[in-house]
């Protein structure tokens, strides 16, 4: 068997890879590159010539060639790479008639806990999503914010003290919504000082949140490790990571306790298997970071079957995206709160013949919230 084509399909917010066979199997993946995904498809060419005319099934081979080659990496061409990997397996699991985890380990588990996203622009939106999914048989709720996003044109501005009690209230809010029936994914889109971090840790910690998710930006690994010192609820981190050895440099230095590798950023299915198995060796556990497409959905319960240390899955609802099942022909089987492990071949979804018609490509815009004072906010 022989690759004879890679293609870049892009939907709506989404960059989807196609890897042709000269046997009629087609594999299928995502770029989690979502900020970059022009850039993403350019590597995806680039790695395109590389992979005519080679076998498919040599994946660990490929991913080494197509990560190695150059000196030069980043997000965009990890969400590349990824997006071929995930194919390649999807490829694999189809010309042997199984589901991708079953060729690496087989099946933990008969299904995977998910958490149900949560929008609003009030604090009452939110809590009431909250109690909505609980209602819907979900028992935890996450993309839960302790802060409004406002609009990114509308400069910010609070004092110490009212950002975080009001925060703490927030929280608090939620769990007298659900009461402990339902874990809270806190989740601070690395918008937090240090400083500010620990306050509001501290603050939440009487409310038990399942997990502290990216509580400042990750781009210090001590700094992640001086908060994780001086708190008591787990942190989560580990999504805009890409590599064994980015997650390497976090586990060791005690920064998390959940770790969030993106199947479609982190190096597909092969290197999320080997960042799980690192994991495992200090009893951290995964959640797997999914805010993408269905196709991401697929290739994370593809990890979420075959690791031992799965702790929970992201499950994207979105507002404003495009239905599931215009994007795919079929979707996973959601039931109580869980997603059933599929036993198709592969990854087990298929592109939408007429997803790219329906749901024409939108690039995102730069768009960067400010402070009163005119300089950058993260949000």
């Amino acid at each position: 068997m022989k690759i004879t084509d890679v293609r870049t399909i892009p939907v709506d917010r989404y960059l989807f890879v196609q890897v042709d066979t000269d046997e009629g199997i087609t594999g299928l993946g995502e770029s989690g590159a979502w900020g970059y995904l022009e850039a993403s498809e350019k590597a995806v060419e680039t790695f395109r010539r590389h992979l005519i005319g080679e076998d498919p099934l040599r994946i660990e081979h490929h991913w080494q060639c197509l990560y190695r080659w150059s000196h030069f990496r980043g997000a965009a061409i990890m969400g590349a790479l990824s997006a071929i990997d995930i194919a390649l397996w999807d490829i694999a699991g189809k010309h042997f008639g199984v589901p991708a985890y079953q060729l690496l380990g087989g099946k933990c588990r008969d299904k995977a806990r998910v958490y149900y996203h949560v929008f609003g622009s009030t604090t009452e939106q939110l809590v009431q999503g909250c109690v909505d999914a609980k209602e819907m048989g979900f028992t935890a709720v996450g993309h839960l914010t302790p802060f409004l996003d406002a609009p990114r044109n509308v400069p910010y501005f609070k004092t110490h003290a009212a950002k975080m009690r009001d925060a703490i209230d927030t929280v608090g809010q939620y769990r007298d919504a659900v009461g402990n029936d339902v874990d809270l994914c806190i989740e601070i889109h690395r918008r937090l000082t240090p400083t500010e971090a620990v306050v509001l840790a501290r603050g939440i910690e009487q409310f038990h949140p399942f997990f502290y998710e990216d509580p400042t930006l990750p781009d210090n690994l001590d700094v992640m490790a001086e908060i994780a010192d001086k708190i008591h609820i787990p942190i989560a981190t580990g999504e805009r990571i890409h590599t064994i050895y980015e997650f390497e440099m976090l586990l060791s230095r005690g920064a998390v306790q959940y770790i969030r590798p993106d199947v479609c950023m982190a190096g597909g299915l092969t290197h999320s298997k080997k960042i799980a198995a690192l994991a495992e060796a200090r009893h951290v556990g995964v959640v797997p970071h999914n805010p993408l497409s269905p196709v991401s959905t697929a290739a994370c319960i593809q990890l979420a079957a075959c690791i031992p240390n799965f702790a929970l899955q992201e499950y994207p609802t979105g507002e404003d995206r495009p239905p599931k099942s215009e994007i795919v022909k079929t979707t996973l089987t959601a039931e109580d709160g869980f997603l059933i492990i599929p036993d198709a071949p592969g990854i087990g979804v298929e592109l939408a013949e007429d997803a790219a018609e329906r749901h024409p490509y939108k690039p995102r815009s730069v768009s960067t919230r400010l402070h009163v004072d005119g300089s950058v906010v993260d949000q």
